[in-house]
């Protein structure tokens, strides 16, 4: 006689159990309304995907939050290493932000903020994630982007930025412009988000150096590859220090 197979089930009596006052609370003040019901396995299903979904979002934006975005980067670099499809990813960084705050207050810079990430979001495609990579940076990931195409895409991202005008108080309206780096990943080649976004960090440096309110990319879609990417190809366990120094942006 064959065992029964337990149920996979939890009991609508040991959710009620559960201390889920401290997390609904979370929830309801991002907006997420429950109404009243059983608190059955359907349920608690649905605070789960609730937190999941809270926990990978910027919480001022709405956008993916770093986390979030390095997941995603990662399996896109998993992607065109096994498919070779070219794959930009963009790091966005609103210039003199300082100073929005400084002159306005952080309510402003706020504000700033959320108009810009509502334009990003504007811009791009379903397939495409944009994020808030941490303070006044952002950053968007594009799959199956050709070279071809990839400035143009950018300076969209760009223009539509400088072109909207954004209201910080009565009677105040703000332009903002922001510098853009580019990067792909390379093709056929095992990289990782890390060194990825170290190449398009490379070209946001670059950008600001140049003046600001401009986009730089990498000149194609064959980037250089690293002595790390080289020993994640051939299997090298211990990783060789990398050919190029990263470069960190300033604000």
């Amino acid at each position: 006689m064959s065992a029964s197979r337990p149920d996979t089930q939890p009991a609508a009596s040991s959710i009620d159990g559960l201390r889920l006052d401290a997390a609904l609370q979370l929830l309801q003040r991002a907006g997420h309304e429950f109404p009243d019901g059983p608190r059955d396995a359907v349920w608690l299903q649905k605070v789960l995907d609730a937190l999941c979904d809270l926990s990978s979002r910027d919480a001022l934006t709405g956008l993916a939050n770093r986390r979030q975005f390095e997941l995603a980067l990662d399996r896109e670099a998993d992607r065109v290493a096994r498919s070779g499809e070219p794959a930009l990813v963009l790091l966005l960084d609103i210039d003199h932000f300082k100073r929005v705050n400084d002159t306005y207050g952080h309510a402003a810079g706020d504000l700033v903020l959320q108009a810009v990430a509502r334009t990003l979001q504007d811009c791009v495609r379903p397939m495409d994630t944009v994020a808030r990579y941490g303070g006044e940076e952002f950053a968007i990931v594009l799959p199956n982007c050709p070279p071809a195409f990839a400035q143009a895409a950018a300076e969209r991202v760009r223009r539509a930025v400088e072109a909207q005008a954004v209201s910080v108080a009565s009677g105040i309206t703000l332009s903002v412009t922001l510098s853009a780096g580019g990067a792909f990943a390379p093709p056929w080649v095992r990289s990782s988000a890390r060194l990825w976004t170290e190449r398009a960090d490379n070209q946001l440096y670059r950008a600001k150096a140049e003046g600001r309110n401009r986009t730089c990319l990498e000149p194609t879609a064959v980037s250089h590859v690293s002595a790390e990417e080289r020993g994640m190809l051939f299997g090298v366990t211990q990783s060789a220090p990398i050919d190029e120094p990263s470069s960190t942006s300033s604000a």
